[in-house]
């Protein structure tokens, strides 16, 4: 084995530029439960994070309109909004132990989904984006064998 191998890796941070990076943080804390947490003060730009006990920190950053950076899904030329593109797109997934609650609570809030299962049909999966145009996945838990 090289070497060279990481050790003791883990998720520290997913990132996700925004030109409204307040509206983006309540809705991730209002649909995942994401707790805000004291953030650096950088000055020439604002930043939110966000915490998911046990799980990950999401780090909103105000977007630099200078940049030649992508905005996102929303920015392409022809953008497609449309759910059932996400399986084979970018997206972040979450698993959930109230999938079905989760699912109807999405549908409540008027969120625009995909719902699948596994070719296996043991875990079920729902596709939705974010007020961002970023592509996320619920799944739900394996049942036990």
């Amino acid at each position: 084995m090289a070497a060279s191998v990481a050790k003791g890796v883990s998720l520290n941070h997913i990132s996700r530029e925004s030109s409204d990076i307040r509206r983006l943080a309540n809705f991730y804390k209002e649909i995942f439960g994401f707790d805000e947490i004291e953030s650096p003060e950088f000055g020439e730009f604002k930043v939110i994070w966000l915490n998911l006990a046990s799980a990950f920190q999401l780090h909103l950053i105000e977007r630099n309109p200078s940049t030649k950076l992508p905005e996102g899904p929303w920015s392409a030329t022809a953008p497609i909004a449309d759910p059932s593109h996400l399986p084979r797109g970018h997206h972040i997934c979450f698993t959930v132990s109230n999938f079905d609650s989760f699912v109807r609570n999405l549908q409540e809030k008027g969120i625009q989904t995909f719902e699948r299962s596994l070719p296996n049909r043991k875990v079920k999966q729902i596709f939705f984006f974010d007020p961002d145009g970023n592509g996320l996945e619920v799944a739900s838990l394996a049942p036990k064998e």
